[in-house]
């Protein structure tokens, strides 16, 4: 099989190329419209290849005529079609690969809106008819905090069972705090213009909101068959714009002014509003839960992304933090509910079977999970883990039943978490 990149947009199109795979084609065939776009991807494909040659070693055929999409679409049904770019372009994008008889395998967000779910819905009932795969790249299911939450709460014993809790104090809840300019490398990371219009990007309360609803299904709900239409129901959701000045927008997209699209965002002092903000409360299977992420521009000197995580069970709370006192490194916490120590104990050694290395600290926040660093993996190398499992996918000819329910239910919850918002707002 070969690998097909269409129209790379995001810098995530290139992540799948770090290492090569058994029965996947060396040549990886690019279809793009021309622009820098297509040529950073072609740059980090290529640094790739230098940084671990003679290991890595793909080549790339690349088409950038204005049909692209039409050239693409006569390559061998069987395929693998790999999708990281502009989020409104997707759901075309999905549903004509899938008609082509190739398997997909895409960025998030698959759908930003309730035009885009009803596609990936159409997309799917079409996948099964051709006995192709269509997956998203659900990359956090693989990072070791996320996994240890998951297994913790897996053990009755030491968390209990998880509670349902109220509006007020939900069982579970997620946030996350991004920043627009990025420094890697001592280099401020240039995104795309379109990445502020959120006509095309989607807002944040259906873009990156998709990593978190999609962990409290995997964590809470695992392996279970979800029922978007019975399961979930949003209660209420909201958002709101970071906004950013003419030289700031410049700074990260190396576009000397707001390109058409944006004028309509600005506010009469020429500031441009970009709603990348959301947040929703909704219960799934009678839970309540509240998902948050938030968008500034630069984070203050010394401070970085951040991330909250907290489950609550019966017996104990189990709570990622990354914030100061964390050195903004995601750290895993078991506050205990019971004085029972000795179980508690007991239980977690179970898991150091599965993972080597694991021990417990005493620390404010109840039990640190002191993880080793051999078991963490930066999230760059991920991406080849999701690769991994849906090239295992395709060979079996199947998914577990439960992964298209649990991708229903996850865009559904994101794109009517923004439906909700507009007719409150």
């Amino acid at each position: 099989m070969q690998l097909i990149a269409l129209d790379p947009g995001h810098f995530h199109a290139s992540l799948v190329q770090q290492q090569m795979y058994p029965g996947i084609d060396t040549v990886i065939q690019v279809y793009a419209p021309e622009g820098p776009e297509v040529k950073q991807y072609l740059r980090q494909v290529a640094a790739f290849n230098e940084k671990d040659s003679p290991t890595v070693h793909w080549s790339t055929n690349v088409y950038t005529g204005n049909d692209y999409l039409q050239k693409m679409l006569l390559c061998q049904p069987g395929n693998i079609v790999v999708l990281a770019g502009n989020n409104r372009l997707k759901p075309h994008y999905i549903r004509s690969a899938v008609h082509a008889g190739m398997h997909v395998l895409a960025d998030k967000p698959m759908a930003i809106d309730a035009a885009g779910f009803d596609s990936l819905q159409a997309a799917f009932k079409e996948a099964a008819v051709n006995k192709v795969q269509l997956y998203d790249i659900m990359t956090e299911r693989f990072e070791i905090h996320n996994a240890l939450q998951r297994e913790l709460s897996l053990l009755p014993e030491l968390f209990g069972t998880l509670q349902t809790g109220t509006a007020a104090a939900p069982a579970v809840i997620k946030k996350s705090v991004h920043h627009f300019k990025k420094t890697v490398a001592g280099k401020t990371m240039i995104r795309p213009s379109w990445y502020m219009d959120v006509k095309q990007q989607g807002e944040g309360i259906t873009d990156v909101t998709t990593h978190l609803v999609d962990l409290v299904q995997w964590t809470c709900f695992p392996e279970q068959i979800l029922d978007y239409k019975k399961d979930i129901h949003i209660d209420a959701a909201t958002t709101w714009p970071t906004v950013m000045s003419l030289p700031q927008y410049s700074a990260i997209t190396g576009e000397p002014r707001f390109t058409p699209a944006l004028q309509q965002e600005l506010t009469p002092d020429s500031m441009l509003k970009v709603y990348a903000n959301g947040a929703f409360d909704y219960t799934i299977r009678g839970v309540h839960a509240r998902i948050e992420v938030q968008w500034n521009y630069e984070a203050p000197a010394g401070t970085g992304d951040t991330h909250y995580s907290l489950l609550r069970g019966s017996k104990a709370e189990l709570v990622i933090l990354q914030d100061k006192a964390q050195q903004y490194k995601p750290v895993l916490y078991i506050r205990p509910l019971t004085t029972d120590t000795a179980t508690l104990k007991a239980q977690f050694q179970t898991l150091t079977h599965k993972y080597p290395g694991l021990t417990l600290k005493e620390s404010p926040e109840g039990w640190e999970v002191v993880i080793p660093e051999a078991l963490v993996k930066g999230h760059e190398l991920l991406f080849a883990k999701v690769m991994q499992q849906f090239l295992g996918y395709i060979k079996s000819g199947e998914m577990p039943a439960w992964e298209v329910p649990a991708m229903l239910a996850k865009y559904y919850t994101t794109t009517q978490a923004l439906s909700v918002a507009k007719r409150l707002e």
